[in-house]
This record gives C-alpha cells, structure tokens and sequence, in this order.
C-alpha cells in the first residue's frame, strides 16, 4: 500500500513525466533564463485600434494589431475577461503566449453610446499555457488599471499607465517564485499552514513582500477548492486557531527567521519540488507544482472522507484508515478539514477522534 502511494506521489511532483506541459515548452526552461516579456496598450474605438504604448519591437507590433482587429471582430474579447493564445510575432521567441483583455469606458449620461469602447491591454511572455497558469493574477492586475485610464488623453502615461504595464511579469507571475527564494528549505512551513488554515504574518518587511507571501498562502490553500462549504471552512480555521499559533516570519535576518513553525512529511516532500523549479528560475513550472500539490492534498482528503464513511459499518475500514493516514504524511491536516466538514455527524466525529488518538499515540512512541 504503501509503495503505491509513493508512486502516486511521485507521479503527482514529477509535472515534466506529464502533459500539464508539453516537452518543447518546458525545452526553454532547462537552464536559467531571463525571459522576455512585452506589453502593449491600444485604444479601442468602435472597429479601430489605436496604438497608446507598447514595448514591442516595432516590426512586431501591426502583426499584434491584426490579430487583436481578428480577435475583435469575432466578438472574441469580452470586457473584463482575458483571453490568452498563442501568437507568432517577429520578436525572438517567435511563438510567444499572448494575454489580451479588453477594459470597457465606463458610460456616462452625456456619453450613452460608447458600448464597445475602451482599451486593449495584451501581455506577451512565455507560453500560451503558462500564461493561463495565472489567469487569474493577470485578469486582477489588468483591472488595477481602472483609475489610470480614466485621465483625459492619457496624460498620466509616462507616470503611471506605462510603469504599471512594465511590471505585469514582476506582479503577476513571479510572486510565487520570491516566496520560495526567500524562505528556501523553510517552505514546508508556509505549504503546511496554508493547507491548516495557520493564519501566517510577516514582520519586519516591505508591503511587496507581506503581499507576496499573502498571496503565495492563498493560492496554495484548499479554499474555494475542495468540497467545504463557508461554514466548515470557518470552523477548520477556528480549530487551527485554537491549537496552533500563527506562523511568524521575520524579514530582518538573513535568512529570514520564522517562528511557530509546524510541518508534515506531506510538505516537506514537495518542499524539493518546489526548490528544485525555483533553482531554474521558472515560475510556470512552480505554480504547475503548486497546483498538482492541492490536487494531491483534495485527492487525499476524499479518500479519508471516503474511508470515514466505511469505517462507520467496518472496523477493517477503520484500520485501513489509520494506514492510509500513516501512509500519506498528512494526517494532521487532513482529520482537521474532516473534523470541520463533519462537525455536524456525531458517528463520523468519533471515528475521526479515534483517528487522531492514534495518530497521536503513534507521535509519542517515536518521538
């Protein structure tokens, strides 16, 4: 049993063995590279485009612009949401990934009719696939623009709108990759408390870098994910904070020093995966982990939920509960999320109860 969840977890870190990218887009990760990225803003007008700023080479740009025309006359760009593609340009890369959103002019009473205008943002970078590793980020960071765009003429350009577009790569991917660089081996930690609900605070430190790792915590946590409902989400996040403190880490010492730290074998295994991606300095190939790291930890929190329910009608069920916990590295956090999502079923408590006796018991003998 236990071989076979070994391979199970090394299939799941493994992300090159697999299809979450091809072998030719992770070709041009093997080494250190600086990846170039690009931006360009265009005003929308009704069918035509107006080129504001962009930091493509200038032969690249039409070619951008009659994809973007293609793409809008399709009905393809919906405002607010971003599109992401694969494009060919005469830049380097020659096939880059392309994230194209359009942000709508919000109407006014004097202006009734401007449905449909507003402006192009496109950010250009590494492949089509990585870039929808961070849709999300990058449909945040794109509406962030908002306020900037709303000056007459765009007089703010050189101030604001072109700084904020320079840094799309900087703020919306590369996030991920800072956290591990900065806290290295310790990275388990923060893996562990985002999984437990452990609330984390960063003293001593830049507001960038409080952001960073608040976003790192978010994006590697369970919420939204698994099958919680607000209630048992609440509940797991008042049992972590009635049995463990926050995770401190403190950015005024080299490394940083954190405090109050709990780990499990669970994280602390794909703790390599993580340093290992972050050593070639590619931050698609992290957040890839990243992802297959949640889906592992909610593959393994059904299969206890699964054999829960079993071991209401089977003590073999039972014991093959306490295996699988023994087995996987991540009991703790896993009988706390069950606890929480079966708080109210008095039959399933006390099996989780009894689980956490062993478990516990277990500890002590090997400590």
């Amino acid at each position: 049993m236990f071989s076979s969840q070994t391979s199970s977890f090394q299939d799941s870190i493994d992300v090159e063995e697999r299809d979450d990218f091809d072998s030719e887009d992770l070709a041009g990760y093997s080494q250190k590279i600086q990846l170039n990225c690009y931006y360009t803003i265009y005003l929308y007008q009704g069918t035509s485009l107006t080129l504001i700023d962009s930091s493509l080479p200038s032969e690249a740009e039409p070619e951008l612009r009659t994809y973007i025309s293609r793409r809008l006359s399709k009905g393809a760009l919906l405002g607010g949401m971003g599109n992401i593609a694969t494009v060919e340009l005469s830049i380097p890369e020659q096939a880059v990934g392309c994230y194209c959103c359009l942000l709508e002019q919000e109407r006014s009473p004097e202006q009734p009719d401007t449905d449909g205008n507003g402006y192009v943002i496109c950010f250009m970078g590494g492949s089509e696939k990585g870039l929808n590793l961070f849709r999300l980020e990058l449909d945040k960071y794109v509406q962030g623009l908002h306020s900037s765009l709303q000056t007459p003429e765009l007089q703010n350009l050189e101030t604001e709108v072109r700084p904020y577009l320079s840094q799309w790569y900087e703020e919306s991917v590369m996030h991920i990759y800072r956290v591990v660089q900065l806290v290295q081996n310790d990275i388990g930690f923060l893996l562990h408390a985002a999984l437990s609900h452990t609330h984390v605070e960063v003293v001593n430190s830049d507001e960038r870098t409080k952001a960073d790792v608040s976003r790192f915590v978010k994006a590697a946590s369970l919420q939204g994910l698994s099958q919680q409902d607000t209630t048992a989400a609440s509940l797991c996040r008042a049992i972590s904070e009635d049995t463990q403190s926050a995770l401190i880490i403190d950015i005024s010492t080299s490394p940083p020093t954190l405090t109050n730290t709990v780990s499990n074998r669970f994280c602390d295994d794909w703790s390599q995966a993580f340093l290992n991606a972050a050593e070639r300095c590619n931050p698609f190939l992290l957040r890839q982990i990243l992802e297959n790291f949640k889906l592992k930890a909610i593959q393994d929190m059904n299969t206890l939920k699964r054999f829960v329910r079993q071991a209401e009608m089977s003590h073999y069920a039972l014991f093959r509960c306490y295996q699988f916990l023994q087995g996987c590295g991540n009991g703790d956090v896993l009988l706390q999320n069950a606890r929480a999502e079966h708080s109210d079923l008095p039959e399933a408590c006390s099996i989780i109860s009894v689980l956490e006796e062993f478990l516990m018991e277990q500890s002590q003998a090997t400590a």
